[in-house]
């Protein structure tokens, strides 16, 4: 099948998968794009380890540096004369609305129109483009030059990778339904229980926020003209957590995944403190000292002792350890006590965060709780 969208379960080595994918095809250009530079790093670090190098066929950027790079400085002039004569070398990130809009008198935050004020919509200055108007402009200037954009570089890729493709979000699928279309072969890997991060909040395809992928692909694109298939399996078993952290990491979406299982292939045996535990805030000391977990906090206002390893819950995506500390929030706290329901990025980071570990989950917490052991 030309175009396919995996879904991937934590753990399930939707890495490794790529980069074997991508050795297939040795004549064969190949991009692989993922949203954030630490995926671009891990991507890049198991070509070497599996391959000794990136190959010559194989491209790997960011999201951001390759719309930069094929769908905004190729055709620019075209889609805005006042552009012909402008070198534009960056982005900004916008995650808010800090940069290309105004207030109203009284203090409500519009973007600057479009049609009337086209560099101050897109630019900050005449270099700079928003990192959230990044693909809108790419989608606009494809429009604009009758598809030159995306036939150009569908002519460049025989096949486009999109690694973490939960992340994308709205003009960023418009996207990738013209690359759908087009004559490159498409593969979409990513788990939307891991939607930690998003490109930007357009309120383009809104209704697709929070990883809704497989809604998207199902609603926007007719399949009988423009056919794709969704694998759910081939990626769905841990190489890396054992089973009481699986069964455990799945009731976040019980309603909505099958429960994730661990690979047989990676036996976990042998290993003492296995499982889910909660600490009491006053033996946290000890128990790093005895088990050496990674602690995961929600932000820096959170404080962790800074003689272990600790990280945010966000930045640790992508990452292995053999055991993790949570320090829950509140909304967290709420769902570990009596099953409250978590939404949004509250219940994405806190599954990103149980499903770093290989052994065992602790959580910093004075209440005991039904079914979890107490350190």
């Amino acid at each position: 099948m030309k175009n396919k969208l995996m879904i991937a379960g934590a753990g399930a080595g939707k890495t490794h998968f790529l980069v074997q994918e991508s050795l297939k095809y040795p004549n064969e250009k190949i991009l692989i794009t993922t949203y954030t530079q630490e995926n671009e790093r891990s991507i890049t670090q198991r070509f070497i380890s599996l391959n000794g190098c990136v190959p010559k066929h194989v491209t790997i950027q960011t999201w951001f540096s390759f719309l930069l790079q094929h769908g905004v400085r190729p055709f620019q002039g075209s889609f805005n004369d006042k552009l012909f004569d402008i070198e534009i070398n960056g982005l900004i990130i916008n995650n808010g609305r800090e940069y290309g809009s105004f207030k109203n008198k009284v203090g409500v935050s519009f973007p600057y129109p479009e049609n009337t004020d086209f560099m101050r919509h897109y630019f900050v200055g005449k270099t700079k483009i928003l990192s959230d108007r990044l693909s809108k402009f790419v989608f606009k200037s494809n429009e604009k030059t009758k598809g030159a954009v995306i036939s150009r570089i569908s002519k460049i890729f025989t096949h486009i990778y999109v690694d973490e493709v939960q992340d994308l979000a709205g003009y960023d699928l418009a996207l990738l339904k013209l690359f759908f279309e087009s004559s490159s072969k498409v593969l979409l890997v990513g788990d939307p229980r891991q939607t930690t991060f998003e490109t930007h909040y357009e309120s383009k395809h809104k209704n697709y926020r929070n990883g809704k992928i497989k809604d998207f692909l199902n609603t926007e694109i007719e399949v009988k003209k423009t056919p794709f298939e969704i694998d759910e399996q081939t990626l769905s078993a841990s190489h890396r957590s054992n089973q009481a952290i699986c069964d455990f990491s799945s009731q976040l979406y019980s309603n909505d995944f099958e429960a994730t299982q661990p690979c047989r292939c990676c036996p976990n045996t042998g290993i003492d403190h296995q499982g889910i535990f909660t600490v009491n805030k006053k033996n946290v000391t000890q128990y790093l000292e005895q088990f050496k977990p990674v602690q995961l906090r929600w932000n820096l206002k959170q404080g962790v002792n800074e003689n272990f390893q600790f990280c945010n819950f966000g930045a640790s995506k992508g990452q292995t350890y053999e055991r993790v500390l949570i320090y829950p929030t509140p909304k967290m706290l709420n769902w570990l006590k009596n099953g409250e329901n978590l939404e949004g990025k509250a219940k994405a980071k806190l599954y990103v965060a149980i499903t770093r570990a290989k052994y065992s989950v602790a959580f910093v917490m004075d209440s005991k709780i039904a079914n979890i052991q107490q350190y």
